[in-house]
């Protein structure tokens, strides 16, 4: 009997990855980092895998070498490398390396040196996130730089790539002005003698609504799992995740109970509160307190007091309900459960965060339509 699940329907992640897949003529990186945004990088990458992805894209180096200490052989791209890494070990995995300065360039070239073979390289450029990535400024000679390493045999120039900074809000401008700075650097970077094979700056929204910066390859994240980057938009995705938990305790208290710490929950009758073994050390949000949705008995009711740790409470009126039945934090929605982009309206923030959160030991992932 279990406590406390996150169950994740692979099949459902197959049925994105091939919605996905048929909406585009460009290769399809499914984008698993952050331990595959919380349904588990190895099962989330081998379901992407089975519906026609092309590639993987994480992180950082230690999630890239996980995939291949799983046995999996496709491209993988790493992009978020600090200084001082073993990025020789990512070469001699035949690890795909993001690069968006000079001095992770070089680093790259000295690993490629050390493993005694050439490292997989995609130059970034920074159209405007202002983050990862080089300046449209300090591109002509990251370009060059690399181009110098190809000729010498440590580096094969893979890709050419960039971020976009709005595009879950469609026709925003920021749109057409990156993918200006991203044809002018790939440009400028082809009279260098630099045609990468791969062109990439399309995310998930991207993906979805604009065909004209699917280029070569397209690295979907969030909607591998079913959610939408957009939103009001469905774009026909089913959401992987079901995060739920049993009741506990049950118990009836009379008008005026104070319910969890600091009592910012009070009971206006007498009701049954519900205490559901589920809290911020397992991934509900401490703001999530008295605006949590959760279905149980029926219904979709709130948080009502603070989250703890470990557990929140429930009140559930009059409404019958007994220790171990199933609150439902978020789900599909098939059933009337909350969905992550409830969560991410009560609590003002993204469906990103509400799934990612949920990766505590405490919470063990199920998987539905496993393959062996």
């Amino acid at each position: 009997m279990w406590q406390a699940e996150v169950r994740v329907d692979l099949d459902a992640i197959r049925d994105n990855v091939a919605r996905l897949r048929a909406g585009t003529s460009a290769e399809l990186m499914a984008v698993v980092k952050g331990d595959g945004y919380g349904h588990g990088m190895i099962p989330s990458a081998r379901a992407a895998l089975d519906a026609g992805a092309d590639w993987l894209g994480v992180c950082t180096l230690d999630e890239a070498l996980t995939l291949r200490r799983a046995g999996i052989t496709v491209p993988v791209l790493a992009w978020l490398l600090a200084p001082g890494l073993p990025l020789h070990e990512a070469v001699a995995a035949d690890v795909d390396l993001g690069a968006g300065s000079l001095g992770l360039l070089h680093e790259i070239i000295a690993a490629a040196q050390r493993a005694a073979r050439p490292a997989r390289v995609h130059l970034k450029i920074d159209t405007g996130l202002s983050r990862g990535g080089a300046t449209p400024q300090d591109w002509p000679a990251l370009v060059e730089a690399a181009a110098k390493a190809q000729s010498d045999g440590t580096v094969e120039i893979v890709g050419g790539w960039s971020h976009f900074v709005y595009a879950d809000a469609l026709g925003h401008p920021t749109i057409d002005r990156q993918l200006s700075v991203f044809h002018d650097a790939l440009e400028l970077a082809a009279r260098a003698g630099v045609r990468p094979r791969y062109r990439h700056i399309a995310n998930s929204a991207a993906t979805l609504t604009r065909p004209d910066s699917h280029f070569d390859l397209v690295r979907p994240g969030l909607a591998v799992y079913g959610l939408s980057p957009v939103p009001g938009e469905t774009f026909g995705l089913r959401a992987a995740m079901t995060a739920r938990a049993r009741v506990m305790l049950t118990k009836r208290v009379p008008a005026g109970a104070g319910v969890s710490y600091g009592h910012t929950y009070v009971t206006d009758r007498e009701t049954t509160l519900a205490v559901v073994p589920l809290g911020y050390a397992d991934g509900i949000p401490r703001h999530a307190s008295n605006i949590g949705p959760i279905q149980l008995a029926g219904r979709v009711r709130r948080i009502a007091g603070r989250v703890c740790m470990d557990q929140v409470v429930v009140d559930c009126g009059d409404d019958p309900v007994t220790e171990g039945e199933i609150a439902t934090l978020f789900g599909s929605g098939a059933h009337g459960e909350p969905t992550a982009d409830d969560w991410a309206a009560a609590l003002d923030t993204i469906n990103y965060e509400v799934v990612t959160r949920f990766g505590s030991p405490r919470v063990p992932r199920v998987y539905d339509g496993e393959r062996t």
